[in-house]
């Protein structure tokens, strides 16, 4: 653990000296592809960063703010467009806004809005996720399915908690909601577009649905310029997942990720062209019925394409002994 603090420490001094000199970049060249050749190489030092660390954490968190985040981000600045445009007024938001999921603070008498009893149950039922792994051998696949998936949701949420603190206290800015209910979803256009990770379809429509559509509508209908430009985004968050569970398992791409996001693109398509229709306005389903129908096919396509990979290398059971041993670290060197 020591060991990996210390690459851990490394690795984001370089990222923060890669990320000023961008900052910087803004005040010297012009928007534009010369921006963007100058920037390509922090993107490329950010694809490997990730490969420094044997933590599953510390790589997910990794993969997540630089690979992901800053990559796109600092794209779509290369043309004066995206999350960074326009530029922060600092260096220091700068890098805040380019690694992590922040929006300008708008209220200035805002306050932390962090429900106490919220954050505590969800961490309760997270301890208790973590136990129940320990009688997995006698749970069926489909209660495992819905455990790794809740299990995905609370990890990502208590993470972001403490960080979202500490950035609304030292910038004033504040994390973009991550998840919104997740499980309420009425449809894959709800949870995708709505619910799910936010911030990473709302740079995704930047950075790839918006340009697709524009290209394809030159030469085809705009309905169909639509589909390509979701089936495009989709493609695009399969093949970065792809790298992503690289990272931790280091094993060769499988596909069946990329298939995952390729098969809800064409569903979240052909819902929304299907929502379009007369037919489809006339079938009254209650909210109950398409909330269960999308959760399910959510956990289900990912139990078919998602995990395996991730269960395949043990990768769900080293999480929780990385969250045992991280508490056995903060108890030894901190009481």
């Amino acid at each position: 653990m020591e060991e990996e603090l210390k690459i851990f420490m490394k690795v984001w001094v370089s990222a923060i000296i890669s990320i000023s000199y961008c900052y910087y970049l803004s005040t010297r060249i012009k928007p534009g592809v010369f921006r963007l050749l100058f920037i390509l190489p922090v993107c490329v030092q950010f694809i490997f960063l990730p490969m420094c660390f044997s933590s599953l954490h510390f790589i997910g968190s990794t993969a997540f703010s630089l690979t992901w985040l800053a990559n796109f981000k600092l794209i779509l600045f290369s043309f004066d467009n995206g999350p960074l445009y326009p530029v922060p007024p600092n260096i220091s938001q700068f890098i805040c806004f380019t690694c992590f999921p922040i929006k300008l603070q708008q209220n200035a008498k805002h306050q932390i809005h962090l429900p106490k009893w919220v954050f505590a149950i969800r961490v309760a039922i997270f301890s208790v996720l973590l136990k129940l792994y320990d009688y997995k051998q006698h749970m069926s696949s489909n209660v495992l399915l819905v455990l790794y998936s809740l299990h995905i949701y609370l990890e990502f949420e208590i993470l972001l908690a403490p960080l979202k603190v500490l950035l609304i206290m030292a910038l004033g800015c504040d994390l973009e909601p991550q998840f919104n209910e997740p499980y309420l979803a009425t449809s894959l256009q709800d949870f995708w577009g709505r619910r799910w990770n936010l911030m990473v379809p709302a740079i995704l429509r930047q950075a790839v649905y918006v340009p697709v559509r524009r290209i394809t509508e030159r030469k085809m209908k705009s309905e169909q310029a639509k589909f390509l430009g979701v089936l495009a985004t989709f493609h695009v968050s399969g093949v970065v997942h792809e790298l992503i569970f690289f990272y931790f398992t280091r094993e060769p791409p499988t596909g069946e990720v990329t298939l995952f996001f390729i098969l809800h693109g064409v569903c979240t398509a052909a819902e929304v062209a299907a929502k379009r229709t007369s037919l489809l306005n006339r079938w009254d389903m209650s909210m109950m019925v398409s909330r269960l129908l999308t959760v399910g096919f959510v956990v289900v396509t990912g139990g078919w394409l998602f995990f395996p990979p991730l269960l395949r290398s043990g990768m769900i059971e080293r999480l929780s002994h990385e969250v045992f041993l991280s508490i056995d670290f903060i108890k030894q060197n901190c009481f």
